[in-house]
Order: C-alpha cells, then structure tokens, then sequence
C-alpha cells in the first residue's frame, strides 16, 4: 500500500549518497545504558511473574494431594500425603526461581571480547580501506548513481505491518528502481520535499514525513544512508486518548525552514524545521484536518481543509485574525493552489466531487463543481507546466485528468491503474506529463500518458 508519493527536482539530490557518521561513544553510552534499564526492568517483571506461576503450581499440588485423599480413604493416605511433598520438592530442584539468572552480562552493544570502539574507521582493524564507496559494490555504486536525466520519487509504503521510506529512480517508463529503502516505526500517511539548508550551505535535499497514530513529524536526510532528524508535536496527558495522527505536510518554499502540519486533534501547526520548534498553532476546526496548503503567490497565506466540511484562510501574518471561511457541504479530502493563479484553490470531498473557489468571489460560492469520481476524491495534483490541468485520484480505483480552463471543467482522460484504492496523486515539477500514483495494492505506479 502506497499511501503517499513526492517528487524530488532535478539537481536537488547528491549523485551519490553519503554515509551517516557513527554515533559517538557517549552517545552508544547512553543508548547502551537506556536498553539495560529497560531490559532489567522487563526480567524483573518476568521475574515476578514467575515466581507467581510457582506459587500457584504449589497450591495446586497441595490442593490435588488433600483431594486424592479424601477420595481414596485411610488405606491410600501414605501415598496421597506424600504426592504433594513429591511435587513440591520437585519443584524445588528445577530452580525456576533463579531460571534466567546469569554469571555473566553481555553488554548490548558489545561484540562479545569487551567494549570496542574505534574513533574512525581507519583505526578499526576489522575494515580494511574502508570509504564511502566500500559501503556499496561496485553494482550498487553504478545503480544508485544520480543521471542527469533522471528524476526521483519519494514513495511511503506500508507492507505486511512493514512500514517505508523509498526512493525511486525514474528513467523511463520500463525502468524504474529504488535507490534508498528506510525503514519506519510507524505507518506513514504524507510526505513533504523540502529544502532547507539544515546542514549549512544553500540547499538540502529532505523530505518531511508525517504518521498514523502519532503526533511526530521526522525530517530524513535523502542524501545520506539512513539519516533522521525529529520534530515532536507537544501535548497534555489529558490529550492522550485522542488521534494525534499527522496527516498532511506542507513546506513553504519561499521561507524554507517553515512546514505546516494538519492533524487528526484538530489542529494547524507551523513549525520551524531547522530549530524543531512548533511557531503557531491554529485551532478553527471543528473535526480531523485533512489538507493544509501555502499559496505560491502569498507565502504567509495558509489554506486548510477539514471533516467540518469547511476550507479556512488564515494569514500567518494576522493570526489572530478569523481569516475566510468556504462551506463544502462535504468532508475535505484534499485541496491546492491554482500555481497559475494567486485567487483560485481546488478542493476534492468524500462525495467524489471536485469544487473550485475564488478568494475574490464575494458569496464565497464554488465557482464550479465536478461530479468527478463515484467515490472520496483522496488527492488532487495541479500540473506546473500546463495551465489548468488537473489530476484526481479516488477510492473507486480510477485517476482522471480534467481541463479547468475558464472555469468549465471538462473530462479529458481516465486511467486505471490496477492497484486498487487510490490514495496519492502528485504531477512532476520537471517532466510535464509524469504522473505518480500511490495506491492500495502494488508498489508505486507512473503514468506517462
């Protein structure tokens, strides 16, 4: 199940990935100190659930010896006195009680010779030559390498309980490999480019990742091998019974440090990705968030849609301010920008319609409607090199491509990918008519058509 897709531009990815430096000494002090607390305090529990289960086969011998007693009479009294003794003693010679007590501790991040650290991989005796290039062999080396003409997608992928952070290298449409595979800890439902310097120079290349059940957002590193960065949404006890889920993520490319979250508590937030630090939070739905968007044109004006059936805009300027309000009459799947047009947004809703609105317009009236699926529109994708053409994806298994041109939408084709559900739709910045799609069934699918 692919849950959500994101395109990487062009250039923004190192040809080659780079290798995560090893955590420090004192850092594996600290993880090797946490895992032995909580491994102790797992055996104590252990502990005292044996000694429970003893206690109580105990009882039962005790208990099965006065019974066969009273049943058997005087005559078989020697031998039913004896059988509770017999168990009892019985017991007592396999030692459950000290049955998982050891001699000697194995440290858990120790080779089994006693803590051996080197501070570089050249002083290790057991890497020979070690570089970045020996992490690969020479296959991998030629497959991961970054072409020119190549574009990359970001692909979160939930599989046998197994959840994924990928990326893809696109070629063509018969070529298509994964060039990174990350494991999660949790199920992921949306994913956010970005490319704030968070490691100094001009740009970065992350991507922002936001989770079912959770309220973390984690920013990983797309150009080196396993590297995570963690941003925590804060809340009360009180809160705790509630969904945190992120649901959408939105970066702000022109202050480049900012993302905006909607979740499942009702919330907006706006956060500073290179200090982890939440900046606002918004509260003016009612229901789940589902969508959250930065104008192109305006980048401190926010769009955000809900389960209240309501789009809300908020400038992050005036944020006290109760912004606009556009009633749906449906619950917001998902919404965009017009990245042709500063005034014009699109929303897809559960009733498989698609509305357009104009923030000029003065009765906050739909300025078109589309009876676009059979089912929830889960995603829409505006394409950036061709005006007015926009991609959905539904639960009834279908994308369709539409002409918004004056605002009289016309259908212009519909593709069935196969792959069941469909949750993520998300057109190239480079290549015009590159389509992604995310689905229930399968891995990740292109359409060029």
């Amino acid at each position: 199940m692919v849950t959500s897709v994101s395109w990487i531009p062009k250039g923004a990815a190192k040809l080659m990935l780079d290798i995560a430096e090893p955590p420090s000494m004192d850092k594996i002090k600290e993880l090797n100190g946490t895992l032995k607390k909580s491994t102790l305090s797992d055996m104590d529990h252990e502990e005292e659930m044996e000694v429970d289960e003893v206690t109580h086969a105990k009882a039962v011998a005790k208990s099965l010896g006065k019974s066969c007693f009273k049943s058997n009479g005087a005559s078989t009294s020697t031998s039913s006195t004896d059988h509770p003794d017999e168990l009892v003693n019985f017991m007592k010679e396999l030692d459950m009680d000290n049955y998982d007590e050891e001699d000697d501790e194995i440290d858990v991040f120790s080779s089994g010779r006693g803590d051996l650290y080197y501070p570089s991989n050249e002083m290790d005796p057991y890497l020979n030559n070690n570089t970045d290039d020996d992490y690969f062999d020479s296959d991998d080396i030629d497959a991961i390498t970054i072409k020119p003409t190549d574009s990359l997608i970001i692909c979160a992928r939930v599989e046998d309980d197994i959840n994924y952070l990928e990326v893809y290298i696109y070629e063509s449409i018969q070529n298509m490999y994964r060039r990174q595979d990350i494991i999660l800890s949790n199920p992921p439902l949306c994913t956010s480019w970005l490319d704030c310097p968070l490691k100094g120079g001009d740009k970065g290349n992350f991507v922002a990742i936001g989770f079912m059940g959770s309220p973390t957002i984690e920013i990983w590193d797309l150009d080196v091998v396993c590297k995570c960065a963690t941003l925590c949404t804060t809340r009360s006890r009180a809160d705790c019974e509630t969904d945190q889920s992120v649901i959408d993520l939105a970066w702000n490319k022109e202050f480049r440090n900012i993302i905006a979250s909607a979740s499942a508590d009702k919330k907006v937030k706006v956060w500073d990705v290179a200090t982890g630090q939440c900046k606002l939070t918004l509260e003016h739905h009612t229901k789940e968030v589902q969508a959250v968007e930065w104008n192109h044109y305006a980048p401190q004006v926010l769009l955000s849609g809900s389960y209240d059936c309501t789009v809300v805009l908020k400038d992050g300027r005036d944020p006290s301010h109760s912004g606009m309000k556009w009633s749906t009459n449906a619950k917001v799947e998902s919404l965009a920008w017009d990245p042709h047009s500063e005034h014009s947004f699109v929303v897809s809703l559960e009733d498989g319609t698609v509305k357009g609105f104009d923030t000029r317009a003065s009765d906050l009236s739909p300025s078109f409607t589309i009876h676009a699926h059979d089912d929830e529109v889960s995603s829409i994708s505006y394409n950036t090199f061709a005006p007015n053409l926009l991609a959905t994806g539904s639960k009834d298994k279908s994308v369709k491509l539409w002409d918004l041109s004056n605002n009289q939408p016309s259908w212009v084709a519909t593709h069935n990918p196969n792959a069941g559900r469909v949750f993520s739709v998300s057109f190239s910045a480079d290549c015009p008519f590159l389509l992604a799609i995310g689905a229930k069934k399968g891995n990740l699918n292109v359409s060029s058509d």
